[in-house]
């Protein structure tokens, strides 16, 4: 990944982005002014345009044309089109039509340079967090326990029966099932990834934008159309493999480690993932037999899109409104077609049935954002949208993970995300064995300085390293991470476990087929019941945080808002009739 410096042309063209992009997103903007206008119709901006439910793509398209936009290109399944336009006043004019719903600015940006800072999520947070641990030691020899070398760190595998005596001797999964992951991209040469991974099934939906990026040719592969078969940022990677690592004699094992990876690329190398990759991952999904999908992110740039709050101009409760309304046609069309539709809660320490604040959003460009008040009305998409399984971390002691978003009309079920403050056994309080260990980029690794130069060894305790013995000895990294990103691939795994198990042949596509409402009975009815803490309002602050982390946890054994239906259970989904 080039590291881009804070020259002065390009602070000043980075400064003329936020402009940019900015005009329309502050709170209860005006008109831009005559000179203003002028600059804007000297430059073609790119929208996304929404159709009309009922709208012929003839007339959309007529319309776009009439408000002066032209097409590039069309997500014809939920009536989706990316369109340019050099007009100052195209947004209004396609509010104005009755065959458009409206139309949003088209954002993408590739890795983020120093001066813009990437999205703050868990793995931005933690590779920044780890430097300081840089040096001291990796730990002990390795105690395996398990069916793979690495075993012994797998706390969530043995959370959730995903063992050698428990799933993994009943049912494995089956290369008949499709697992989609929509994220940064998954490293398809990793060791611990490769004998799963379908390169040709794969999409990689974004392309890096030289201006944020760099120079093309400076990227690791020297393109910035990148190959399906590559993850920049390590995310990706890493929930993939908690899904479906391989038990092949190197490393750890996923939840189903039979079953088959596929690349949805819809993230950027920064952490980015906004409306336009992600409904086509979603839409491609269902039109090529994928049987479940992850989605460990929020659509960018609001980590709340609120239909009309009145802190947001009349621009940006458009694009909130376009983003719903979009991802939600998506979610409907690809379980419908039997996908099965998984996504992290969040790590905003939320109740999302009561959210109250958001300081975060418009996230981009960086510098945009402004402080709102929200309520129950504004939505955290992809999770909190239509036919979405959203899942609840837990630490190894089974307790909510303090940073992880809950809520009884949100959580379905909760899974293993990792609890750096928790308690492992009696003794292991903020180390990183706390934590969910899966595989990590080689050249990530390198380029972030976990790993020594020349022999590769790591030189951080949230990075290991294993490998083969003989005369062909391979090598793979892993590294510990937490977050509901992390939880949500336990559940994707058991929802591909129960497909394996229960699904019937696909007459149309081969491999396996469930119905997604079939999957999520299972998914919950198997579920761990886990009652409410007690007392069930947990202070966070003994673990260092604000007290406005302190949450209150809702409901009953069977149900409530830090479990949902309970703790997913490989060995129970497998097994029960």
């Amino acid at each position: 990944m080039p590291r881009i410096t804070r020259t002065p042309a390009i602070a000043a063209t980075l400064a003329l982005l936020v402009a940019t992009l900015s005009a329309g997103l502050a709170p209860n903007a005006g008109p831009t002014n005559a000179g203003s206008a002028s600059a804007a119709e000297a430059a073609s901006q790119r929208y996304l345009v929404l159709y009309a439910a009922k709208a012929s793509l003839a007339d959309a398209r007529a319309a776009i044309k009439a408000a002066g936009g032209t097409i590039v290109r069309e997500n014809r399944r939920i009536g989706l089109a990316t369109v340019t336009s050099s007009k100052s006043n195209f947004l209004a004019a396609v509010r104005s039509k009755a065959a458009l719903v409206g139309a949003a600015r088209d954002i993408r940006i590739g890795r983020a340079p120093k001066l813009f800072q990437p999205k703050e999520w868990e793995l931005t947070r933690e590779q920044a967090a780890r430097r300081a641990f840089a040096g001291q030691p990796t730990g002990g020899p390795v105690k395996k326990t398990g069916p793979e070398p690495l075993s012994w760190y797998q706390w969530d595998m043995r959370m959730i029966d995903a063992t050698s005596g428990g799933s993994y001797a009943q049912q494995r999964g089956t290369s008949g099932v499709l697992v989609g992951i929509i994220d940064t991209g998954i490293d398809g040469s990793h060791p611990d990834i490769a004998p799963n991974f379908n390169a040709s099934l794969s999409r990689n939906f974004t392309v890096d934008i030289p201006l944020v990026d760099g120079p093309c040719e400076d990227e690791a592969d020297a393109s910035c159309n990148d190959p399906a078969t590559v993850d920049e940022n390590g995310h990706g990677t890493h929930v993939a493999g908690t899904v479906a690592a391989p038990i092949n004699g190197i490393g750890m094992s996923g939840v189903a480690p039979n079953v088959t990876l596929v690349n949805l690329r819809a993230g950027q190398d920064s952490g980015y993932f906004f409306l336009q990759p992600s409904v086509d991952a979603l839409t491609y999904a269902a039109d090529h037999g994928i049987d479940v999908v992850n989605m460990s992110y929020y659509i960018d740039p609001w980590l709340y899109n609120c239909a009309a709050n009145p802190a947001d101009s009349p621009a940006a409760q458009a694009e909130q409104r376009l983003i719903i309304e979009a991802t939600n046609r998506a979610l409907n069309y690809a379980w419908d077609r039997g996908v099965t539709l998984i996504g992290a809660a969040g790590n905003g320490a939320t109740d999302l049935g009561n959210p109250t604040f958001d300081g975060s959003s418009p996230d981009y460009p960086p510098g945009a954002e402004y402080d709102r008040t929200v309520d129950n009305s504004c939505l955290d998409m992809p999770t909190e949208g239509n036919h979405v399984l959203s899942i609840v971390a837990l630490g190894p002691s089974t307790a909510k993970a303090d940073y992880s978003n809950y809520g009884l009309e949100q959580a379905a079920v909760s899974a293993p995300g990792g609890y750096f403050r928790d308690y492992f056994g009696t003794s292991q309080f903020r180390r990183p064995e706390n934590m969910i260990l899966a595989p990590y980029p080689e050249s990530v690794a390198r380029e972030f300085g976990d790993v020594n130069r020349g022999g590769g060894v790591p030189n951080n305790p949230f990075v290991i390293r294993d490998c083969t013995t003989g005369t062909q000895r391979t090598c793979a990294y892993y590294q510990f991470l937490q977050g509901t990103s992390m939880a949500a691939p336990h559940a994707t795994g058991v929802a591909a476990l129960i497909i394996s198990e229960h699904g019937t042949a696909d007459a149309a596509r081969g491999g396996l087929t469930m119905s997604p409402a079939a999957v999520e009975s299972y998914l919950t009815g198997t579920a761990t019941d886990h009652a409410c803490p007690n007392p069930p309002l947990v202070d966070y602050t003994i673990v260092g945080r604000p007290a406005s982390w302190n949450a209150l946890c809702e409901g009953g054994l069977e149900f409530n808002g830090f479990y949902g239906h309970g703790i997913v259970n490989a060995l129970s989904a497998v097994t029960e009739p």
